[in-house]
């Protein structure tokens, strides 16, 4: 295993991870690095010499083929797996893979990990790499570390130094400003059997609104709108979020529209472990997005940096010529359609406090150094055994300059069931980005006026 110790403070403790403003901004000379040795939003530049290559600015330009249409062309489709990691020969790989992804390959003999050659396709628009620099010397945690002081918007940590920054990261990182997707989600059953609930989902950051106004409402990091729109026993529900900055000083603040009360209600239980929307009890709240929301609940220790496999440029996962019947099996997605890629992650854990409850215990959270966002996390419950794992396949929608996921999923050891959430394959009009939403769409009233039954 290479371990890269260069960016990693040494002997940080969970019990020092919420010292108030110990952390945060660096100085000038740190920041400096930005755009030298590290990328503008802090990942190492130069590769390992062999696998991983040095970072050359992302894709530079969209593939050929590609119509501007939203239907993304792969741009390795030529490419041939390097290996392929099964039970054959996964303790010869362990040491590059989490614990979750050895349980399951060593659970279901039809889960393999097919490698390729690793490209570090993500780049990001200039007015985010600028901002973040800026952010290197000026944002900071607040008392708690349960939200930001001093920031506007792209990455708030660089060079991060402690867990609970680089989690952070993860949470406030750039996904396009203002977006509308229609996906699918699943949760089949042990043998396979599944039916398909889609949602459109609306995310709009603060400065994404064309009525932003700074000084109004500025504790609100984002806006968040989930509407049902099948199956028609679920249509027509509507999920509201206005998520805080500043979690300590408000937290987030969440309403429900049931469709057949016709009511609007504040939703407090959309948060922590309470559970995730139409999921069957595959999913909390907070494992939408890998890891979303106030993070006060657990201790966040940096155990790291690493190489890892993981999830990465899966193009094909979004194939319009997959149905959801090829990709959706037994115990997990089609492994044949994924992609993994060698990448140096952040590796964080998670330790519940003292005195605090959820179901996970403990959580391992792998983090791409290149877009900040998780890309593997292991869930432990309350006796500290192995039961929830988390995948996100990843890809670069290259006309918009954003890193996101083609699918998460969440694997669950014990039930031999799983949660796939974000499928694009069978819906129309899949990603829309720059939307132009305003600050009363994003309302209570707002909410029980679109109610369609």
């Amino acid at each position: 295993m290479r371990t890269n110790k260069k960016l990693l403070v040494s002997g940080i403790l969970a019990a020092s991870l919420l010292t108030a403003n110990a952390y945060g901004k660096v100085s000038a000379d740190e920041a400096a690095k930005l755009g030298d040795t590290l990328t503008p939003i802090g990942a190492e530049k130069a590769g390992n010499g062999d696998e991983i290559p040095a970072w050359g600015g992302g894709m530079q330009s969209v593939p050929a083929g590609y119509k501007g249409d939203g239907i993304y062309v792969d741009p390795f489709a030529n490419e041939e797996p390097l290996f392929t990691i099964d039970q054959s020969n996964v303790e010869q790989y362990s040491d590059r893979l989490s614990p979750g992804q050895v349980a399951m390959i060593k659970k279901y003999d039809d889960y393999v990990m097919p490698v390729y050659p690793t490209h570090r396709t993500s780049a990001y628009p200039e007015s985010i790499e600028q901002q973040t620099v800026a952010n290197a010397t000026s944002v900071e945690l607040v008392e708690g570390g349960n939200g930001l002081a001093n920031y506007q918007d792209a990455t708030p940590f660089p060079i991060p130094q402690n867990g609970l920054e680089v989690i952070w990261n993860h949470i406030t990182r750039y996904r396009g400003g203002s977006v509308q997707r229609n996906v699918g989600q699943v949760t089949p059953q042990e043998n396979g059997a599944y039916s398909v609930v889609k949602f459109q989902d609306e995310l709009t950051w603060r400065a994404g609104l064309k009525d932003y106004d700074p000084n109004e409402d500025p504790n609100v990091l984002f806006y968040f709108k989930q509407a049902i729109t099948a199956p028609a026993r679920l249509a027509g529900n509507v999920l509201l979020v206005h998520e805080t900055i500043d979690q300590v000083a408000e937290p987030r603040r969440a309403w429900v529209y049931n469709a057949g009360q016709r009511r609007v209600r504040r939703a407090p239980q959309v948060a922590y472990d309470g559970p995730g929307t139409a999921a069957d009890g595959m999913r909390t709240s907070d494992n939408f997005d890998m890891f979303n929301g106030a993070p006060d609940r657990y201790n966040w220790e940096l155990v790291g940096k690493k190489e890892m496999y993981i999830p990465y440029n899966s193009y094909e996962l979004v194939d319009r010529d997959l149905s959801y019947e090829e990709l959706v099996k037994a115990g997990h997605i089609n492994q044949q359609y994924t992609r993994y890629e060698l990448h140096r992650v952040w590796h964080v854990r998670a330790t519940l406090k003292e005195g605090e409850r959820h179901i996970y215990a403990s959580r391992d959270v792998y983090i791409d150094e290149d877009t900040w966002q998780a890309s593997v996390i292991d869930h432990y419950d309350g006796r500290g055994e192995l039961w929830r794992v988390a995948e996100a396949h990843s890809m670069y929608f290259y006309d918009h300059e954003v890193p996101w996921y083609a699918i998460e999923v969440l694997y669950d050891l014990l039930s031999g069931r799983y949660l796939a959430l974000g499928l694009t394959n069978e819906e129309n009009d899949p990603y829309t980005f720059g939307v132009e939403r305003s600050s009363r769409e994003y309302t209570p009233g707002a909410l029980r006026r679109a109610g369609t039954r």
